[in-house]
């Protein structure tokens, strides 16, 4: 009789560090200037910008510039990837809840396969099977938006000497 060798269970780490208050102040200050930033583009053009998986794509951005979630292949990629997979869904379903839900889940599945690794971006596809924007002015508005973040990501990295992006491709 064979016996199964012994299950072991990781103990979690600890928490992570307390970042640097000059790193902190950065961060902050980098993502409220992004947000900020989309909400008066929006106005400008008379439409909403700032969505909440944006709010998250940014305090990547900002707050974890070395990540994969948080690379320009992967802001840009992962929520123009998913709004695409929330569309598809929709085509095929019809708006609502579980369409919502597998719109969200499936999302993850097309980053992960076109190695545009973004999770925010899956609640994008969620809004989208939920709400059922128009397709042109959303995809547009969603891809400005992304790159306005990354663009704000570079410019905050010039400023306080991080690095941003690890990669580009």
């Amino acid at each position: 009789m064979t016996t199964a060798p012994p299950v072991v269970v990781a103990r979690p780490a600890s928490a992570p560090p307390r970042p640097r208050p000059r790193v902190l102040l950065a961060s902050t200050a980098i993502s409220v200037a992004a947000l900020l930033l989309l909400v008066a583009v929006g106005t400008v053009l008379h439409q909403p910008l700032l969505i909440p998986p944006l709010a998250a794509s940014m305090a990547l951005v900002a707050g974890a510039p070395d990540l994969p979630l948080a690379q320009p292949r992967s802001v840009v990629g992962g929520q123009l990837l998913s709004a695409l997979t929330g569309f598809a869904v929709l085509a095929l379903a019809g708006p609502g809840p579980w369409s919502a839900a597998l719109a969200g889940g499936l999302a993850l599945g097309v980053m992960a396969a076109a190695r545009t690794p973004h999770s925010p971006a899956a609640a994008t596809a969620v809004i989208v099977a939920l709400q059922h924007p128009p397709f042109w002015p959303f995809l547009s508005l969603l891809a400005l938006a992304a790159v306005l973040l990354v663009g704000v990501g570079l410019a905050g990295a010039r400023l306080t000497g991080r690095r941003y992006p690890a990669y580009w491709i």
